[in-house]
């Protein structure tokens, strides 16, 4: 007589393991801790290393200002911690940029225990995706549109308005187009996945493109802090030709969903 054996004892397989639908709030919630530990030591641990060479990114920075008036600038401060608040500022700036590989694959842990196994191996195409068109951001944000934007900005009425910006001015106004836009230019990875998992629709993507536009003028907004619009046109450029491009991915992305959903 074979010997019975205790559900308990026996070892479960992957398909057997517990999914994501079926853990507690306060398991997502600890699991989400997890997450932001990991990416908080990162950030840190970079924005500290990022100190031995804030200063020459400091002197980097003032490239686009330096060739609009077509000299040597210096920025004047205002407040004796304006100083120390822009050095931290930049040190933030690059010890974001080199931690998120890290973030992004804290985002995807995340994410992943939600995901088949046929859904986990997209972090091959997640991960440097989302990297490169990160950079892509950044490097069209500063070789495009930051040296349109201070051109314009440091001559408008140049015989009227005299040129002396201060750190917490130019370095915030210039870091903040870094960033944001290297986020923004994230959109098509990020609307690929949303219709991957069935969220969205290519097509509704294409019924709602006036609302697109109304939004991503907003994001342009956000993301350049002067209203004129030269810069808001710049800024609004890129980020409606990666909306298209995001239409594209997202057909191929609601395709992939559909057909995992007939083979279910």
């Amino acid at each position: 007589m074979a010997k019975a054996t205790h559900p308990s004892n026996t070892p479960m397989n992957e398909e057997q393991l517990p999914e994501a639908g079926n853990l507690t709030l306060l398991e997502h919630l600890n699991e989400l801790r997890i997450r932001l530990t990991y990416v908080a030591v990162a950030l840190l641990v970079t924005t500290a290393l990022s100190f031995a060479f804030a200063e020459p990114v400091l002197q980097y920075l003032l490239g686009p200002y330096a060739e609009s008036v077509n000299g040597v600038v210096e920025l004047q401060t205002l407040e004796p911690t304006e100083g120390i608040e822009t050095f931290f500022k930049v040190s933030l700036l690059a010890g974001a940029i080199f931690s998120m590989p890290v973030i992004l694959y804290q985002f995807w842990q995340f994410i992943v225990p939600g995901l088949t196994r046929d859904e986990k191996r997209y972090v091959y195409i997640f991960l440097p995706s989302t990297l490169i068109l990160f950079a892509l951001g950044i490097l069209f944000a500063w070789f495009v549109l930051i040296p349109a934007a201070v051109f314009f900005l440091a001559n408008f009425l140049g015989t009227i308005f005299k040129t002396d910006w201060t750190p917490r001015g130019y370095i915030g106004f210039v870091l903040r187009m870094l960033f944001w836009i290297g986020i923004a230019f994230e959109m098509p990875v990020v609307i690929y996945f949303i219709a991957r998992v069935g969220v969205v629709t290519a097509k509704a993507l294409r019924e709602q493109w006036r609302f697109a536009i109304v939004g991503i003028a907003v994001l342009a907004a956000v993301i350049t802090p002067s209203i004129d619009p030269v810069t808001m046109l710049l800024t609004m450029a890129p980020l409606l030709v990666l909306y298209v491009l995001s239409i594209g991915l997202a057909v191929i992305g609601q395709r992939q969903f559909e057909r995992s959903v007939a083979i279910e």
